[in-house]
């Protein structure tokens, strides 16, 4: 059996441990997040020099049918218009709460993360590497 004061330094140890692994992970996702960024940026220049327009963006209900207006204006990632950039280069998923003054009001989504793997986690075909997808967008936009 340890003793108390071993114990302590024990549980010090591992809060340590701990701490120094969350602020890597930080790190990591942070490092990710610029990286997608500067993918985004690149792709809206390409969007424009090809004439594709930004269209006013709506987002789905997490629960129910219809979509909801919002003030946003950008370019959906995918065919079901579940993400997608604006101007500015930030990442949405398009979803928010589905209540009526959702519906009367409109919604804004709040920026996320971008990450380089859309989808990481996903069923196998539901995940895509981020600069995949926006070539994909250039070659074949949503329509609004």
């Amino acid at each position: 059996m340890r003793s108390e004061g071993e114990q302590q330094d024990w549980m010090r140890h591992r809060r340590e441990a701990f701490a120094v692994k969350e602020q890597a992970l930080r790190a990591a996702r942070e490092e990710e997040h610029q990286k997608a960024t500067a993918m985004i940026r690149e792709a809206i220049e390409r969007f424009e020099a090809a004439g594709i327009a930004p269209v006013p963006l709506r987002a789905r209900p997490y629960h129910g049918a219809g979509t909801i207006r919002t003030d946003l204006v950008g370019w959906y990632l995918k065919q079901d218009r579940s993400l997608a950039v604006d101007r500015e280069g930030r990442y949405y998923v398009m979803r928010v709460a589905g209540g009526l003054m959702s519906r009367l009001r409109g919604a804004t989504p709040e920026p996320r993360p971008a990450p380089l793997v859309v989808g990481r986690g996903a069923r196998d075909g539901d995940s895509f590497p981020l600069e995949e997808l926006l070539e994909m967008r250039l070659q074949d936009p949503v329509a609004a």
